[in-house]
């Protein structure tokens, strides 16, 4: 995605419904060329196309979060992809951010990605990325497996990396989820020993929930934005974390 879609994209988020004559005149090219930008989002599952209009997807949860602040996190989750080495096999976990960086990845590099989001799986579906998604019971809202069932999946396949997605942090707690079921599939994802990392927006630092993801030792680093205040980020790297903030490139 250029920068020209990605302004395309912000547009139709904040707007709801943007023309193509207005989408041709802010970014300052053709009615054709915006039309063909348009082609190109709806492709790939960004936003959807009437006749003279773009509009956002009607979609489920995980597609609504991730549609909120989606610069930012288009950015946090090209940071992670970086961290990922050619024909590796990674665990990315359900969410928004970690639905961007497995868009990311299966667009730049010939890796494995396990996952337990049916999301993921459908939004990878015209890649040629090799995707495994693991079975158990289907929570429909979130589009993601959980269960004993998954817990074994998990057992059973082997990864270098696991991209983890929180609810909430406070050094007190450590990590937190919301969602017990999910927050247990986590857990397993984390008794494995890989490298964990916690891939985020600096919003959830602050949080506390339910449900303990950890304990923080089995993390390894934490990617969000420059948002997190300086005390959190000491706090972070105390308990043992590689911080890396990701600096925006436009105000959020």
């Amino acid at each position: 995605m250029n920068s020209r879609q990605q302004t395309i994209l912000q547009m139709v988020i904040e707007k709801g419904r943007v023309s193509v004559a207005e989408l041709a005149k802010t970014t300052g090219v053709s009615e054709v060329t915006i039309r063909q930008d348009l082609n190109t989002l709806e492709k790939q599952s960004y936003l959807r196309r009437t006749h003279g209009f773009a509009v956002p997807l009607e979609s489920d949860d995980v597609e609504t979060r991730m549609m909120s602040n989606f610069t930012l996190k288009r950015e946090l989750a090209q940071f992670a992809a970086s961290l990922v080495n050619p024909g590796e096999t990674v665990f990315i976990e359900n969410g928004s951010s970690n639905a961007l960086l497995a868009r990311t990845l299966a667009e730049l590099k010939d890796i494995t990605i396990i996952t337990v989001s049916g999301y993921i799986a459908h939004l990878l579906k015209d890649t040629a990325c090799e995707v495994i998604l693991l079975g158990g019971i289907y929570q429909k809202k979130s589009e993601s497996m959980v269960g004993p069932l998954t817990r074994q999946y998990v057992q059973q396949v082997h990864f270098s990396k696991a991209f983890i997605g929180i609810d909430g942090w406070q050094p007190e707690t450590g990590f937190t989820g919301r969602d017990m079921m999910r927050a247990d599939v986590v857990n397993a994802v984390l008794e494995k020993g890989c490298e964990a990392i916690v891939l985020t927006d600096s919003s959830k630092f602050g949080a506390l929930h339910s449900y303990t993801l950890g304990p923080i030792d089995q993390f390894s680093r934490v990617i969000t934005d420059e948002k997190l205040h300086p005390v959190q980020q000491a706090q972070l790297e105390q308990a043992g974390l590689i911080v890396n903030i990701v600096k925006t490139a436009s105000p959020q």
